[in-house]
């Protein structure tokens, strides 16, 4: 099949390689030049978006911020409808969403005027997290408020309160997990066992994969939550959901935090960790391929942010998988990530204690 990827950032050149690897062939349009590219080259070719659209049997996307421009070209070759997908994109429609489907979240309110705001946080008590309903990642446009030491709510207004958003409740959780898995074109779900994230600074620094040292319940009940969200919304292809774990052992419970309709930076360890990458798992749910099942080794991702490059000694290192990007270097920014086969947890701590600070520049 001839695919068409929106996107040719690093999770669109990811999917492509998967894409010819499973023996598709794959082009990428740059969604910012609106330039057409073959995979693996940042050079544009002779070919319209309309063109590549024409060529293609299939079009996907490596971000869910969709140009309503492709979207009206793609429109017979998208396999997910966009407009079921705009929840996905709109944390007050995110967290509606959830409601409307009966999966938990932390405590919440909407507002979309900075009156709104101010009336909802003077109202508001214990700690909380606001973020803008649209735009921000990696820890951007969030703010931090707490009731006890309310600080100069006109200021807070002036920022947070400047565009429709969220106050939620800030969960005092055990840890930050994932769930990574993907439903194809004929209805078909595989779901990769929870994985356990570390962020700092709002962005994911380091993921721990294939430990089993979660309770076990929990699998099953993130496994539910990504049937639920992904049979309403007739979703085909990779999806991520973002749980906080709250309660210890049988008790535990999760909490959406983020869902992503897309191949996400907490399913990289699969590249290494596993049989079949997230990448190559979107492909063939794409193209109704076989699935076949995960086997999966304890695996160590460490995110690399805002260095200029990854050390020789990483390269040279027989236990370690590194991915550079070809992004210009800035505090912050993702510009490459390192996957360690390891033998155990401890291990795998001790490896992120020892990588993450001399492969992140957060500030």
């Amino acid at each position: 099949m001839n695919i068409l990827i929106l996107g040719n950032g690093q999770l669109g050149q990811m999917l492509a390689q998967a894409t010819i690897r499973l023996g598709h062939a794959c082009l990428l349009v740059n969604t910012r030049t609106n330039q057409v590219m073959p995979a693996g080259a940042h050079v544009p070719m002779q070919l319209s978006i309309a063109e590549a659209v024409d060529w293609a049997d299939i079009v996907s996307w490596e971000h869910e911020q969709l140009d309503p421009e492709h979207v009206q070209l793609a429109a017979d070759k998208l396999l997910t409808d966009p407009a079921k997908i705009l929840p996905l994109t709109h944390r007050q429609l995110e967290k509606q969403l959830c409601d409307d489907l009966d999966i938990a979240t932390a405590p919440w309110v909407a507002f979309d005027t900075q009156e709104q705001f101010q009336t909802a946080v003077t109202q508001w008590q214990g700690k909380a997290v606001i973020k803008a309903a649209s735009g921000g990642y990696d820890g951007k446009s969030q703010w931090r408020y707490n009731s006890d030491e309310p600080g100069d709510l006109v200021a807070l207004g002036d920022t947070a309160g400047r565009q429709p958003g969220i106050i939620e409740a800030m969960i005092p959780f055990q840890c930050e997990v994932s769930i990574v898995g993907a439903r194809a074109a004929d209805g078909r779900i595989q779901c990769y066992p929870l994985v356990e994230n570390v962020h700092r600074n709002g962005i994911l620094s380091h993921t721990f994969a294939g430990f089993n040292n979660l309770p076990a319940h929990l699998q099953q009940k993130a496994e539910h939550a990504f049937r639920k969200i992904t049979e309403h919304l007739g979703y085909v292809g990779t999806l991520a959901i973002e749980f906080f774990v709250v309660g210890a052992g049988d008790s535990a419970e999760l909490l959406v935090n983020e869902i992503a309709p897309r191949v996400h930076n907490s399913g990289h360890w699969s590249m290494q960790g596993t049989n079949i990458s997230q990448f190559a798992l979107h492909i063939r749910a794409l193209t109704n391929m076989p699935f076949a099942p995960f086997i999966t080794q304890p695996t160590l991702m460490v995110n690399a942010i805002g260095i200029a490059q990854i050390p020789d000694s990483l390269w040279q290192d027989g236990e370690a998988a590194p991915f550079w990007y070809g992004k210009e270097a800035r505090p912050g920014r993702k510009v490459g990530h390192v996957n360690f086969h390891v033998n155990d947890r401890a291990g795998a701590e001790a490896l992120a204690a020892q990588w993450a600070p001399e492969l992140q520049i957060l500030s």
